[in-house]
């Protein structure tokens, strides 16, 4: 019987800190494969502990925002099975379990190579970001979606930082747009069923309708296909890669936008991002498209050549 608790325990434990959105943290990674050294030892080893860094600190703010929305949570038909909700881990034990996660993350941060420094100053300022968005900033509506894209935006930049890269304009102002995208897809999930089921998920939920959310998700995405059919084309990407083909790789961001305003707008099954990417088969093929075809012309014609 003490085996079986303390298995439920850990259980709990592992779905507070919720290793399954650890998968947001392959922003990280971005910088490392666009500059063309995935393959470089040293970067790979400095970007794989940065982002476990990333994955842990996140996961403190997963505890935090747990423990200031336990009510809330009990009242969702989703969010009450959440560990604190459901009376599984004590607020106090959650606190304990967050500052376990901070202290981890600062160790990987430290050990992510010559650049610790600067890697654990940017961990120290998302923590403080979404500390601040946790107990207030979170009540303001589009402030609160800006944090989120702006979190995102910090681990493209983290993942240069660590390797000594400068991540361009075009990665940090894409990052930037498709996580506002997936955000304000998510967001409207909350209105829907806010709508239909007079949930409210969060305080600022009354701010959004559904007939702004969807101009503004429709416009995001047009722009986030635009930019990054300008970044393919551009003079600047087309010599670094020493390619003109990158244009090929949009076929398979059109029809992964494509796709996720279709699942938003028609299915209403976007309120949760990394289900959708880990559940269906379509957004799956269009990212590992999208990867394979860059891998082939990035990194195989340059060997090639």
């Amino acid at each position: 019987i003490p085996f079986i608790q303390q298995m439920k325990v850990l259980k709990a434990v592992i779905k507070l800190i919720r290793p399954e959105q650890w998968l947001k943290n392959a922003f990280v990674f971005l910088p490392v494969f666009f500059s063309q050294h995935l393959f470089t030892t040293s970067y790979l080893i400095a970007v794989v502990y940065t982002a476990l860094a990333f994955c842990f600190i996140a996961s403190a703010i997963y505890c935090l925002n747990d423990i200031i929305d336990v009510e809330r949570d009990r009242k969702h038909p989703k969010k009450c099975l959440r560990p604190i909700a459901a009376g599984l881990i004590s607020p106090v034990a959650a606190y304990c379990i967050m500052m376990a996660c901070i202290v981890v993350s600062m160790l990987l941060g430290y050990m992510s190579g010559s650049n610790r420094f600067a890697v654990m100053g940017v961990l120290l300022f998302y923590l403080i970001m979404n500390i601040a968005y946790s107990f207030k900033l979170k009540q303001y509506a589009i402030v609160d979606v800006f944090i989120i894209a702006i979190g995102f935006v910090l681990r493209a930049f983290v993942g240069g930082k660590c390797c000594d890269i400068v991540p361009t304009h075009w990665l940090l102002l894409m990052t930037f747009l498709l996580a506002l995208f997936l955000a304000f897809a998510k967001r409207r999930d909350d209105v829907v069923l806010y709508e239909t089921e007079n949930i409210l998920t969060r305080n600022n939920i009354t701010r959004y309708t559904l007939s702004f959310l969807n101009q503004v998700i429709g416009l995001i995405a047009a722009i986030t296909m635009v930019c990054y059919i300008m970044y393919t084309v551009s003079p600047e990407v087309i010599a670094r890669f020493h390619s003109p083909y990158i244009y090929f790789t949009s076929i398979f961001v059109l029809a992964g936008i494509i796709k996720y305003l279709q699942l938003t707008m028609v299915d209403v099954k976007s309120g949760n991002p990394t289900k959708v990417l880990m559940k269906n088969r379509f957004i799956q093929c269009c990212v590992v498209g999208w990867i394979v075809s860059f891998f082939l012309i990035v990194y195989i014609g340059e060997w090639c050549r």
